[in-house]
């Protein structure tokens, strides 16, 4: 007559390390007393946050035809559709249609229609949207106020949805205020 079958002993289950920090830091919040910092700076529409225009050099300009020309190149390589380049917001197709500049460039993407040039203005006493500037005169008035302004230039294709950032740059603010 046989026993009863000696109990199996299965291991114990091994704890998975945890995953180390060294390389990412401290965990958010659990760094010696004070939050750990991001490796970057939060992303914001201030006018301060645009780089190479600060009160003491005037107004800087910061211009994205490398950017444009490595979308149009991606998208004629066939690496990039034309879902994924022509994708304008109604609001800025809207405002390409009414009051954008008129340019004598040719689309890059649809080359059927000319783009258009939409501007917009952020800062202090202005809608957190931005405003739509609707002429060189409008933008003449908001540089008068003396307040430290971003103002972004977009081209848009009307046709085709186009729609690409072409130059940021400041305007008003102390600079402004000393040149009067």
């Amino acid at each position: 007559m046989t026993g009863p079958p000696a109990p199996v002993k299965h291991p114990a289950p091994v704890p998975s390390p945890a995953p180390s920090r060294a390389r990412f830091g401290p965990a958010p919040g659990r760094g010696k007393g004070r939050a750990a910092r991001l490796p970057f700076p939060a992303m914001t529409f201030r006018p301060e946050s645009l780089r190479g225009a600060t009160a003491d050099n005037g107004a800087g300009q910061i211009d994205y035809r490398l950017a444009r020309k490595m979308v149009v190149d991606q998208f004629h390589a066939g690496r990039l559709s034309r879902v994924e380049v022509c994708d304008a917001h109604p609001e800025l197709l809207r405002a390409a249609r009414n009051v954008g500049e008129a340019t004598a460039e040719d689309c890059p993407i649809c080359e059927e229609s000319k783009v258009v040039l939409v501007s917009y203005a952020f800062g202090p006493r202005l809608p957190a949207s931005g405003t739509c500037v609707t002429s060189r005169a409008q933008m003449a008035k908001l540089a008068r106020h003396g307040r430290d302004l971003a103002c972004y230039v977009v081209e848009v294709c009307p046709e085709c949805s186009w729609n690409h950032l072409a130059r940021t740059f400041r305007m008003g603010g102390r600079a402004a205020s000393v040149r009067r």
